[in-house]
């Protein structure tokens, strides 16, 4: 029997009683339960549970009253659970978890944990960190170094709390975004001793005052592009670029470098694996990467030479810190918790809702599940939002059912949160990387092309009119065509261009800035005017 399917178990073996924490609902429908006198009746009724629980009430949908698995269909489902979340919330609790389990063909029952309290964001800051670096310079071994508190076993172990797919972990390679949190309150850190437990990563959510959240990249070549998504599209605050000691910086450290510096997000250095090389190969990588910062217009700024206190003042676009680290002796991680414990909030993301889709999945017994980082304003469970363009240009209306972060489910987020956003009203196979999520009373432009001022960063020859790279724009990753104003575009050069998205329109704005790139060939951009579609 599963840990999970013991729940279910344990659940149905206890059954209902009088004074008990535990109810059986075959189903919940709003016609029926959300009718005057009902719903007062079934608040008080689960507000009598979790009294009677301590705190705790389990619901059991999908079963009948003697705790027969009576099963509903997927979309019954669903409907119970929107209206128990709303029966919790009258009742001042919250849906904590749900379990779902297949009954029969097509029916569902599952275990709804409900928790006496409101269902609320309690970080009072929460920053967001994306990672770059070679591959095998340490990357994801750092960040699970930090996020869990425990030193790696020179393995790169406490990378496996990061790479989400058993390949990437048999290879040592990520092949896609992974992501780890966290936290601190008045103590210091609070760690998730293991992040793929689900649960950990909730508690870290739950009790921290303060969050952290990586956005960990992909540091082999062939995944470039996905690389720039992640430093491109997640709303992040500072970038953590790492350097191992016993390679020092590659082609691939210096295209990333760029990348993070065209972009002007505040940078970190960390030179990793320090325990691997003698104390003089450290200081000889340790100028190389000052040479480096210098070349690309940067002033570099060493913790052990000026302190902690002087890197949390002095960070910006032009100022970058350098760490050194060992994961295996934690060197170093010392300063990266007080860093990423004091370091600012770079955007406090005011204004209207708004988030670029990252990636999209389907869960059973909810149902569309779009992922992202909110780039501005607040979203909260029931929010009526539209979801677009598709190929046509038109949005989609839709319900947010719920919002997850790290595992933690809440009432509201809001900007600089990375979240899973439950929809209601559209097919997960309708919703794609690089649509946005907006409210449902506004009205957005589609946009199929758009002029910007350009910087050809590295490309071979000069750039004529047709050029056709992959454009890069909050989570959007399109083939275009240029049209530069000028007669040419040589490496180095800045100038006017019109840009065209080859095969659909997206929602785009004046002021955002874009990476391209064509092989090695790359740029960044700045887009100045829109065109609708």
């Amino acid at each position: 029997m599963s840990p999970d399917r013991a729940v279910l178990e344990t659940a149905l073996e206890r059954g209902e009683q009088e004074g008990g924490s535990i109810e059986f609902k075959e189903r919940l429908t709003r016609d029926v339960h959300l009718a005057d006198g009902r719903l007062e009746s079934l608040v008080a009724q689960l507000r009598h549970r979790v009294l009677s629980g301590d705190g705790e009430a389990t619901y059991v949908v999908g079963a009948t009253d003697d705790g027969g698995l009576a099963g509903i269909d997927t979309e019954t489902f669903s409907e119970s659970m929107d209206v128990l979340s709303l029966l919790a919330e009258q009742a001042g609790a919250h849906i904590d978890t749900v379990q779902t389990w297949p009954v029969g063909d097509d029916g569902r029952v599952g275990v709804a944990i409900i928790r006496e309290g409101a269902m609320l964001e309690t970080d009072d800051e929460h920053i967001v960190v994306g990672t770059a670096g070679h591959v095998d310079h340490g990357k994801s071994t750092l960040v699970g170094s930090l996020v869990t508190g425990r030193a790696d076993d020179g393995e790169g172990g406490t990378r496996g709390f990061l790479d989400v797919q058993p390949h990437e972990v048999e290879r040592g390679l990520s092949a896609d975004l992974s992501y780890g949190v966290y936290g601190f309150d008045d103590d210091g850190p609070i760690h998730a001793p293991n992040p793929n437990r689900k649960e950990d990563r909730a508690h870290v959510v739950e009790t921290a005052d303060r969050l952290v959240s990586f956005v960990d990249t992909v540091g082999h070549e062939p995944w470039l592009r996905t690389t720039i998504r992640g430093l491109v599209g997640q709303k992040l605050d500072y970038g953590l670029l790492t350097i191992a000691a016993d390679d020092g910086p590659t082609r691939t450290t210096r295209e990333h470098l760029g990348i993070l510096l065209a972009t002007e997000l505040p940078t970190i250095v960390a030179i990793t694996k320090v325990d691997m090389v003698e104390p003089d190969r450290v200081q000889e990588v340790l100028r190389s990467v000052e040479r480096l910062l210098r070349d690309a217009d940067r002033s570099p700024l060493v913790v052990d030479r000026y302190g902690v206190d002087s890197a949390v003042e002095e960070i910006s676009e032009r100022i970058v810190p350098i760490v050194t680290t060992s994961a295996v002796t934690m060197e170093g991680l010392d300063d990266l918790d007080e860093l990423f414990e004091r370091l600012p909030k770079t955007d406090n993301g005011d204004g209207r809702f708004s988030m670029y889709i990252d990636r999209t999945y389907n869960v059973t017994g909810v149902g569309a599940v779009a992922s992202g980082t909110i780039r501005s304003g607040t979203v909260s469970a029931g929010d009526q939002l539209q979801v677009g363009p598709m190929a046509d240009g038109s949005f989609q209306q839709v319900e947010v059912r719920s919002i997850e972060m790290h595992y933690h489910r809440v009432d509201q987020a809001r900007a600089g949160r990375i979240v899973g956003i439950a929809l209601k009203g559209v097919r997960e196979s309708d919703v794609e990387r690089g649509m946005v999520l907006l409210p449902a009373d506004v009205d957005p432009t589609p946009v199929r092309s758009f002029d910007a001022e350009v910087m050809v960063l590295n490309h071979p020859t000069r750039i004529n009119d047709g050029y056709e790279p992959v454009v890069h724009v909050e989570t959007v990753s399109e083939a275009a065509a240029f049209y530069p104003k000028d007669p040419q575009l040589l490496p180095g050069d800045t100038g006017e261009a019109r840009v065209e998205f080859k095969f659909r329109p997206y929602v785009i704005e004046e002021g955002q800035r874009f990476v391209f790139r064509e092989g090695r060939s790359k740029g960044v951009g700045t887009i100045t005017e829109v065109f609708e579609n």
